[in-house]
Order: structure tokens, then C-alpha cells, then sequence
């Protein structure tokens, strides 16, 4: 009688499941088994941040790229999170896959915060609705300025760190009637302290409109007793010179000037390394500021001492507001 060896049991085919079962306890119990404390962490940066692409998620997450798309291909199948893959002039290549979050992963993040899933708000299609969002290529520049600042503080020797890091959903809560970053950011880099909003313009808003908005950001620094800088990232050298013009003159027109110090930068001069925010592109502005030359975010954090303190007063409350928690910006 011949031996012969069994054949191999084919490996199961995984697909991913329909809106219904990937609520289900029986998905969220499988789930239990393959999340990592790294994928936990991930899934709550996109829910907090609407979208990372591919490149964001090696920055702040993964040693390479290989070792980020074969995670993300399992999370994707588990309906942990969803992707899209925008389409590109003619001539520019590949976009990357944006990741946003899918069914799973809010069900997930509910029950990991102890709330009904079902009272969360969370809805797929507004979820990935942003690939057709106007807004959407702003959203991602956003959160390549703070990637970007999470890749340094991970590289090794590095004595940085980003503190904090809010998006611009959450300043709106909590600022929306006095004024409306595109983000807040705390960075520390050697002892020091700088904490800044963050204000990217893609150069489709008048100059003028541009400039009155630091009449709300004086508001909030007398309301909140903060002082925080402004960092105005703008498209092009032409747009920044412009632009600080107009903010020079609308600081002018400020009763307390003082309230609101300001530092610009353009996109091309930040390309020529290799877009890293905390390097010397940052040129002051305000009544009080002698510097002309271009400083880093360390300089500025000396430049602005006063403004060296714990958490704004307002943290707490943005805590409160926030059914999911805020994810911790340090990785798992």
C-alpha cells in the first residue's frame, strides 16, 4: 500500500464582509484576535483625521512601505477601515490609496470608548464620501503638515515630539465662533515648548479674507488668556509675500497686536527639504519680532517664550465634547 502525502488544505479565501456583518458581535468578536494595539491606534488617527494616505500611515506608523500596505490590505478586508485611490492630471503619476474609516473599525472604536455604536453618528457614506469632496486635498495637506512633524520626532535619536495634535473638526467645536484653524499642533523639542494653529492655504482665498481672520484669533487669545502663534503655510513664495502684506497691514488694525505673532512659509521653499515643518522655513511677523531670517519651530519656541505653557485652558473641554477619545500621538 503506497504512502502518499495529504494534500494541502486550501487557504480560505477572505473577503470582505457586507455593512451588517461587519457590525455583527460575531465580526467584532473575530476582531478580538487580529487587532494589534498598533491597528487599534491607527483605526482612531483616521477616525479622528477623515483621511490618511498610504505615505501619512508609513510616516507615522510603519518601518516601510511594504510593511504598511500588507496591514493595511487585512484591515481593509476586515472592514476595519476603507480606501480610495484618487485620479491624477495626466502626467503626475499614481495618486496613493486614502484610507478612511470604515463600519468595523467605528463599531470597534465605540465599544472600545463604552458607547452604542448606533449613537455615534458615524455613517459610511459621509465617511467616504470625502474622495469626492472639494475639500479633500486640503483635509490630506492638512495632515501631511502633522505627519510630517510625527515622522522627525520618530526618527531615531530624535528628542522631539508632537504633544498635541487637533484637527480641524475639533477646533471648530471648540473655537467656531471666534476663529477656525485648520488644525492645533504642541511641539517639544528639547525642553522647549511651541504650541501653534496652523492655518494652509492653497491660494483660492482672497488676500484680504485671508488677513481678517486674525480679528478672531485676537478674540480667542483675550478670551482664552493663551497666546498662540499662527503658522500661515502658503503655495508659493509670490503668495506669501502677498500675503504678508496683507497680514502686516490687518496687524496693524488689531487693538492688541501682540495676541496674535505670526510666521509664514511657502510649500516650494519647505520642498527644498524635503518638506520637514520643524526646519528653518518659518519668517516671523509681528510688532514685536526684530528677526528676518527664516527660523525653525525650536526657534520660534525660543522667539515666543511666553507662550511656553501646560495645555490651553480650553483642552479639558474638547476632551468632554468628543464622544471617541482623541488618539494618543504616540505610537503604540
Amino acid at each position: 500500500m503506497a504512502i502518499t502525502e495529504p494534500s494541502p488544505r486550501p487557504r480560505p479565501v477572505l473577503t470582505r464582509p457586507g455593512a451588517r456583518t461587519a457590525a455583527s458581535a460575531e465580526h467584532q468578536a473575530a476582531l478580538a484576535a487580529r487587532l494589534t494595539p498598533r491597528d487599534r491606534w491607527l483605526t482612531r488617527m483616521i477616525a479622528e483625521y477623515k483621511v490618511l494616505t498610504t505615505d501619512q500611515i508609513v510616516q507615522i506608523a510603519f518601518p516601510s512601505r511594504r510593511a504598511a500596505n500588507h496591514r493595511l490590505r487585512s484591515l481593509y478586508t476586515w472592514r476595519v477601515l476603507d480606501r480610495f485611490q484618487p485620479l491624477l492630471p495626466r502626467g503626475q503619476g499614481s495618486a496613493p490609496a486614502h484610507y478612511v474609516l470604515d463600519i468595523a473599525g467605528a463599531t470597534l472604536l465605540a465599544h472600545e470608548d463604552g458607547l452604542d455604536p448606533k449613537k455615534i453618528g458615524y455613517r459610511h457614506d459621509r465617511a467616504i464620501g470625502i474622495a469626492h469632496s472639494q475639500h479633500r486635498n486640503h483635509t490630506v495637506a492638512v495632515n501631511a503638515f502633522f505627519t510630517s512633524l510625527i515622522a522627525t520626532a520618530r526618527r531615531p535619536g530624535s528628542k522631539a515630539r508632537l504633544l498635541t495634535w487637533w484637527s480641524e473638526t475639533r477646533c471648530l467645536h471648540e473655537f467656531g465662533d471666534l476663529a477656525r484653524p485648520d488644525g492645533y499642533g504642541r511641539w517639544r523639542q528639547d525642553g522647549r515648548d511651541v504650541a501653534f494653529f496652523l492655518e494652509l492655504d492653497r491660494g483660492t482665498e482672497p488676500l484680504p479674507r485671508l488677513a481678517r481672520k486674525l480679528t478672531g484669533y485676537e478674540d480667542l487669545a483675550s478670551n482664552s488668556g493663551t497666546v498662540t502663534p499662527l503658522l500661515f503655510w502658503l503655495p508659493s513664495p509670490r503668495r506669501e509675500a502677498g500675503a504678508r502684506q496683507a497680514l502686516a497691514a490687518a496687524l496693524r488694525g488689531l487693538s492688541y497686536p501682540d495676541l496674535a505673532p505670526i510666521a509664514t512659509t511657502a510649500a516650494d521653499i519647505a520642498a527644498l527639504g524635503h518638506g520637514c515643518p520643524t526646519a528653518k522655513y518659518w519668517l516671523p511677523l509681528a510688532p514685536s519680532t526684530t528677526s528676518t531670517s527664516r527660523l525653525s519651530l525650536f526657534d520660534l519656541a525660543v522667539l515666543w517664550p511666553h507662550d511656553v505653557k501646560g495645555q490651553p485652558q480650553y483642552a479639558a473641554a474638547a476632551q468632554r465634547r468628543h464622544g471617541l477619545r482623541a488618539p494618543d500621538l504616540e505610537e503604540p
